[in-house]
């Protein structure tokens, strides 16, 4: 099924809207959220939109929340997001930090007590506009077994750096610190796939390509997918974000994340309050002046754009290239939704009269 964009954030809207998110928290969210699906990355968009539904029934998303700042200095703050949506809670924080890095030439904001906030790269590159390079990134749900573990202790924790350019579309680069993001199981799944080898361990740790392998007690695996590979490498990234988000802020951290299906259980004796976030803003012009660092990132995305490419590719890509190009399709187009995303949000809908419309 290919829904129309403004039709499906007509859909969206109404849903968050019946949960009770104010006129402007249910446009932010979802914004956030088709963000991702015009973009091509099906698995942090409107497929999510049901679980977050699940978890304002369960109690464990507040959809009227008192986002405010704990703790300051002039250029870093704490924010707690009151167990509000990340798709709101994530914006309000990129923003503190954009103003601060006005003044102080970078912010630096850690959140906690928030939910998951849809794709780091739309929060990233809210800097953009602003001559600025965006950062974003958040801890997750522990699926993800560190290098030599069967045991998850990680989230698929993400990183996103927005860069911008002048006559040059920015550099966005958004990626999991896993060899795969889960979001990516989850479709397989509902396609009846299997995972390409590297993804995903079986509960002793040996490789499989079961895409169901993490409801049998599996995890996935970090960026490099083992030690060969450097899994270690991508085991230390997310580690990182863990720390940054949330033992910098007071979230929960590592095995003790608040998972994202409602039904699983919240983990016993929890260090901290909701999911964490970390976001960053710096002023071009705090290091150079703008046009000219623009001007020379124009040069060096030119430059790689036109290395020679291996046999059997047309050309390089830069990073955010796939998205961007997916975005100009998609938003002519429409939205291609599989059927079992199309059941369950005909479904969520019957619960308040809401039409979904192709």
């Amino acid at each position: 099924m290919i829904i129309a964009y403004d039709r499906l954030f007509d859909f969206t809207y109404a849903v968050f809207k019946a949960i009770g998110c104010s006129d402007k928290h249910a446009t932010i969210a979802t914004k956030v959220l088709l963000s991702a699906d015009i973009r091509g990355i099906d698995s942090h968009g409107v497929a999510r939109l049901t679980g977050y539904v699940r978890l304002w029934e369960a109690g464990r998303v507040n959809a009227t929340p008192d986002i405010k700042i704990v703790h300051e200095t002039p250029s870093t703050a704490v924010v707690d997001g009151d167990k509000g949506l990340g798709l709101v809670v994530a914006p309000f924080a990129m923003q503190v930090a954009i103003d601060k890095a006005k003044i102080a030439g970078t912010g630096w904001v850690s959140v906690k007590n928030s939910n998951h906030f849809g794709i780091a790269g739309y929060h990233a590159m809210q800097a953009l506009q602003h001559d600025m390079i965006g950062m974003a990134m958040t801890n997750a749900s522990a699926l993800v077994a560190p290098t030599f573990s069967v045991e998850r202790m990680l989230g698929t924790n993400p990183i996103a750096v927005a860069i911008p350019a002048n006559q040059q579309p920015p550099f966005v680069a958004d990626f999991a610190t896993t060899t795969a993001a889960n979001g990516k199981l989850e479709i397989l799944q509902r396609k009846n796939a299997d995972a390409p080898l590297g993804w995903v361990q079986d509960k002793s740790g040996e490789p499989s390509t079961n895409a169901n392998e993490l409801k049998q007690g599996g995890a996935l695996l970090p960026l490099g997918s083992d030690r060969e590979h450097g899994s270690h490498k991508g085991y230390a990234l997310g580690s990182i974000v863990d720390i940054f988000s949330a033992v910098l802020s007071g979230a929960s951290y590592g095995p003790w994340a608040p998972p994202f299906p409602a039904y699983v259980p919240m983990p016993e004796n929890m260090p901290g309050e909701g999911l964490g976030h970390f976001f960053g803003a710096m002023r071009v012009d705090a290091f150079r002046p703008a046009d000219e660092f623009k001007s020379h990132m124009d040069n060096w995305i030119g430059r790689f754009r036109n290395a020679k490419p291996a046999s059997g590719h047309d050309k390089v890509l830069i990073p955010g290239d796939p998205e961007r190009e997916m975005e100009e399709v998609r938003i002519k187009k429409g939205i291609p939704l599989v059927d079992s995303v199309v059941d369950e949000l005909k479904l969520v809908g019957e619960k308040w009269g809401i039409e979904l419309k192709a």
